[in-house]
């Protein structure tokens, strides 16, 4: 019975995984047929990861309230229906908006499959092992989703990328109705204040980065200032500020973000620097882009042994050290130049993140007290949901229109040294932030 549920739950987190990456090789052609610019395109990625961090704190909140059974069925019903949308969309605007919500479901989803197998599994030991097979099972969809992606789109066009999604949702609700018992609900309230003001902060940012509207962004900075101000004065805060005090905890969620900012937007830049210069077809672009996952989900359970043993800094500096070297290796590439100059950067970035990863989560929980354990783990969640969704804002304007070759390599040079650059300041900082003794392991969640 406890296997079923977990498994069950493993389906959610997976799809929510696989939703982040399966679109990528889908934007061409989706463009195409539904006549979609590039910030069109840009917001039916990022449309799913701004709402999904923004809700992803409010979700655990609701499941502490409501019961984390019936938030995630909740989520799957939400994600499902919105998939189906997604599949029918007859214009760019229709899909942005079904991949909102989207965002909204898998917000639910996230927190919830942990609290339930967190409940299911109460020792120690076996929890470690049970978070150990949803945070590897959740890894798997970043490669799963460009190979899923491009041999759906090429075999039967890109209508059945969300359909796909239907089926699983419908099996796994029925799954998590008869399998999970109804748990205990926690006094409290929802913090709607802070979840309205922290999703106006991140949306109007992101459209100011892909708009190009310093108005909107100006919005965005008294949206964070308000969020800020809510949180401090709120009796339940969906973000507690005292969790961000100490120094460690600050520190790596700014890596977290840092690592996701350049992460996903490069998922973005290469899917389409493969698909629309190099004019790769979709699968072959899927396969193309697989370098890029494949490590990190190799090296995901070897990071977290050595920060195990040694703790996270050396771990996190050499991640970040080594996604400075893979992003610099972008200003070899020319016009003339083809996939084989691209493939160390695929590689060697897919290494550091698969290093990063359980180091920086550990870092992040490591000072909080032992309750406020899943709130830090939400908080670093959302910071990292929060990059990815400004990362491939940044990078997709940054790159420009994939038609001009040539500017689409200069945006590659461009980024490529922004983010050698950004990732050098991240590994200063986990110097000087993330403290150099061992600390417990805590399984990440990606």
């Amino acid at each position: 019975m406890r296997t079923a549920i977990l498994f069950t739950m493993c389906a959610g987190m997976f799809l929510v995984q696989l939703d982040v990456t399966v679109v990528n090789v889908a934007l061409p052609t989706l463009g195409s047929e539904l006549h979609a610019d590039v910030p069109q395109l840009q917001w039916v990625v990022v449309g799913y990861s701004v709402v999904l961090a923004a809700l992803l704190l409010t979700g655990g909140a609701l499941g502490d309230v409501l019961g984390h059974r019936g938030v995630v069925l909740a989520g799957l019903g939400v994600f499902g229906a919105a998939s189906a949308s997604c599949g029918l969309a007859q214009s760019a605007g229709w899909l942005v908006a079904a991949r909102a919500v989207q965002g909204v479901g898998a917000a639910l989803l996230l927190p919830g499959t942990m609290a339930v197998i967190t409940g299911t599994f109460p020792g120690r030991t076996e929890r470690a092992r049970a978070l150990g097979i949803w945070a590897g099972i959740s890894a798997l969809a970043l490669p799963a989703g460009p190979l899923l992606g491009g041999i759906l789109v090429q075999t039967a066009g890109w209508r059945p990328v969300f359909w796909l999604n239907v089926p699983i949702v419908a099996a796994a609700a029925v799954a998590t109705r008869r399998l999970v018992p109804p748990d205990v609900r926690k006094p409290g309230r929802v913090d709607v204040p802070g979840a309205a003001t922290a999703a106006l902060a991140l949306g109007s940012g992101v459209y100011a980065v892909i708009a190009k509207t310093p108005w909107v962004g100006l919005l965005a900075v008294a949206a964070a200032v308000a969020f800020v101000v809510v949180e401090r004065h709120s009796a339940a805060p969906m973000l507690p500020l005292s969790l961000l005090r100490s120094r460690q905890t600050a520190g790596a969620n700014l890596v977290s973000a840092a690592m996701n900012f350049v992460g996903l937007g490069s998922v973005l830049m290469f899917t389409l620097y493969l698909q629309d210069v190099l004019h790769a077809d979709p699968i072959a672009a899927a396969a193309a882009v697989v370098p890029m996952f494949v490590p990190m989900v190799l090296l995901g359970p070897v990071s977290g042994r050595l920060t195990a043993r040694f703790g996270p800094r050396p771990q996190i500096v050499a991640g970040l050290l080594l996604g400075v070297a893979a992003m610099l290796n972008l200003l070899r590439i020319g016009p003339g130049t083809g996939y084989w100059t691209l493939l160390p950067t695929l590689f060697v970035l897919s290494v550091g993140m698969g290093l990063l990863t359980a180091a920086v989560v550990t870092a992040a929980v490591a000072d909080a007290p032992g309750e406020r354990a899943g709130i830090a783990g939400g908080i670093n969640n959302a910071a990292r949901q929060a990059g990815g969704a400004l990362g491939v804002a940044v990078f997709g304007a940054v790159a420009g229109e994939p038609a001009a070759q040539g500017s689409f390599v200069h945006g590659l040079h461009l980024l490529g040294f922004v983010s050698a650059g950004l990732w050098l300041a991240a590994a200063v900082l986990a110097v000087v932030t993330v403290q150099r003794v061992r600390v417990k392991r805590l399984e990440p969640t990606r």
